[in-house]
């Protein structure tokens, strides 16, 4: 099967997965103590964010090594949103662990992405 190319980061399949996984920690974060809006909402808000927003900029980067180096800041953006799943899993926050697949699917998507660029 033939590939089309993607006219828009808006096609990708990693950007709109990423942009869900942004959907849903906004739902989640919405419990969180207002104590933390500050704190770990805007933490995990920020760095979800920055998933789907690093992965737009790179698609209209002009090099295989420009837009590999966003796919890595993207990635780097993800685990720490994974590691704040966790942390909201175990201050009884929400159920961020629910979460971790999503991350998964991302992840996977992401290093696949990356791998293509750089073939």
């Amino acid at each position: 099967m033939k590939r089309i190319p993607a006219k828009s980061f808006l096609d990708l399949t990693v950007w709109q997965k990423a942009h869900q996984l942004v959907l849903t920690i906004y739902k989640l974060s919405e419990g969180f103590p207002k104590d933390e809006i500050y704190g770990l909402t805007s933490q995990l808000r920020r760095a979800a964010v920055s998933i789907p927003a690093n992965i737009a900029e790179g698609f209209s980067k002009r090099t295989a090594r420009d837009k590999v180096r966003f796919m890595n800041h993207s990635q780097g953006s993800l685990e720490e949103c994974r590691y704040y799943l966790i942390l909201t899993d175990d201050l009884r926050y929400g159920e961020g662990r629910k979460l971790l697949a999503q991350v998964e699917e991302v992840s996977k998507l992401l290093n696949a992405y990356a791998k293509a660029i750089e073939s």
